[in-house]
């Protein structure tokens, strides 16, 4: 909660570029949207992140890990989607989408959104050992499209009429993901394109999904 009035400045720098993307609207929206985001946390389907750079502190944005899938524990038929087997605040996803990532116009161009892939792809894959991450965005959303591809994923297909939008149209969704044996190279494509930053991407936060002083923000440079 602490990054709610970050969350709030940073939602109202141009809601205009906010057609697809979900963004609270103001102080009482923002804790409403972390309130929700703690829940799901706390059920084992998503780990949220503020998006914070280090060089003043600023909330820049917001992304999370959602769409957990575990299959560890015993095989059942029919099987159960993103329900942890264990404790769900501690539980190691084998799969996890990344996505509701949105940054604040003032940083949009500066690498905030790529550091943060960067620091997020590491620790699914590396810390965590996910064979798969996803992401998507509205079809319609070439934006966001395309900052996907430049990550080095992979276009999976447009799944036709697949969801409800935020202005009420029946979309199309473009699914990319990432394979654990793709990682490497699409690690190399990332640290490419940040080489040209003067410092290195920070550290994760923490190595497991329950919350502390430090967890719950990216700290991008």
């Amino acid at each position: 909660m602490r990054h709610a009035e970050g969350l709030a400045w940073a939602g109202a720098q141009d809601r205009a570029a906010y057609a697809y993307t979900p963004v609270p609207d103001g102080p009482e929206a923002s804790h409403d949207y972390i309130a929700r985001a703690l829940t799901d946390q706390a059920a084992g389907r998503a780990l949220p992140f503020a998006l914070v750079t280090v060089a003043d502190g600023r909330v820049v944005g917001s992304t999370r890990f959602l769409e957990l899938d575990y299959w560890r524990g015993p095989v059942v038929w029919p099987p159960v989607t993103g329900v942890p087997y264990g404790d769900p605040l501690t539980a190691v996803p084998d799969a996890a989408e990344i996505g509701n990532t949105w940054i604040a116009g003032c940083a949009r161009g500066t690498g905030a959104n790529t550091e943060a892939k960067l620091l997020m792809l590491r620790h699914a894959f590396d810390t965590w050992g996910v064979r798969r991450i996803t992401l998507r965005a509205d079809a319609r959303n070439a934006r966001s499209r395309a900052a996907i591809e430049r990550l080095g994923a992979t276009c999976e297909g447009v799944r036709r009429a697949h969801s409800r939008g935020l202005d009420g149209v029946v979309r199309d969704t473009a699914f990319y993901s990432v394979l654990h044996e793709e990682w490497p190279t699409v690690r190399s494509i990332i640290e490419l394109r940040l080489s040209a930053t003067a410092h290195p991407p920070a550290p994760f936060p923490h190595p497991h999904r329950n919350h502390d002083d430090a967890a719950g923000q990216l700290l991008l440079t």
